[in-house]
Parts: structure tokens; C-alpha cells; sequence
């Protein structure tokens, strides 16, 4: 089976590193082919990266609080880019605050993310939906 590739990394002014690199050793584990474009990420580098390899799904994290922001209006840029079809996943500490899940869930769902995971998700929660998404199972 060819593997499917996947953009991981951190998107905006976040420097959080640990998770990003545990994401990467799970997810290659689990046996995708795993870009990394790290920390302190702008959507376009993404969505370049995703262009140049041909890549299935972005997984976009955060932990500073501030994804609401910075992921707004990726689906958009995808799309314009020509990436009609590539799976968007976001997770981590997306919000400032505490706020209700079941609204910030839909907020991400209407800017046209796939998944949108919360603090403390499983990388077998994320393995297991990138299976079904991408119908390797």
C-alpha cells in the first residue's frame, strides 16, 4: 500500500514543539509519510507544503490558544490553491479560555475542518480517524 502523506505542524506564533514531535514519531509509526513543517507556521507554508508533495491531509495544532484566529479562512485558501479535497484536521488548546467544546467544535466545523480534536486527544483517536478518512480500513 502506498503511504499517505500528511502535513504536521504548528501553526502561527506558537513554539510549542514537544507535541508536535510526539505527533510525528506516532504518526509515522502508525505508517504515514509524515511532513513536519514545525512550529511558528503561517497557513500558506501548509498549504506550499502540502502543493509539493501531494499531500492527503494538513493537521494543523496549537497550544497558545490563538487557532481560532490564525486558522481562519484556511479551507478558503486550500480550495484557491487547488486543494479541494485534502482532509483538515486542528487540534490541541485552539481557544482562549475555557469555552464550551460543543461550540467551539462547530466554529472549526464551519470554517471546514474535518476534525477538530481537543486537549488531550490520543494519537490513536487521530491514527484511527485518518484510517477511516482516508478509507484504509
Amino acid at each position: 500500500m502506498e503511504k499517505k502523506t500528511l502535513i504536521l505542524g504548528v501553526i502561527g506564533a506558537d513554539c510549542h514543539a514537544v507535541g508536535n514531535k510526539i505527533l510525528e514519531y506516532g504518526l509515522t509509526e502508525a505508517g504515514f509519510n509524515v511532513v513536519n513543517i514545525g512550529v511558528l507556521s503561517p497557513q500558506e507554508d501548509f498549504i506550499n507544503a502540502a502543493l509539493e508533495t501531494n499531500a492527503q491531509v494538513i493537521m494543523v495544532s496549537s497550544l497558545y490558544g490563538h487557532g481560532e484566529i490564525d486558522c481562519r479562512g484556511m479551507r478558503e485558501k486550500c480550495q484557491e490553491a487547488g486543494l479541494k479535497d485534502i482532509l483538515l484536521y486542528v487540534g490541541g488548546n485552539i481557544v482562549v479560555g475555557k469555552q464550551n467544546w460543543e461550540e467551539v467544535y462547530g466554529r472549526f466545523k464551519s470554517m471546514g475542518f474535518d476534525r477538530v480534536y481537543p486537549p488531550g486527544t490520543s494519537i490513536e483517536t487521530a491514527v484511527g480517524d485518518l484510517k477511516k478518512d482516508l478509507h484504509l480500513q
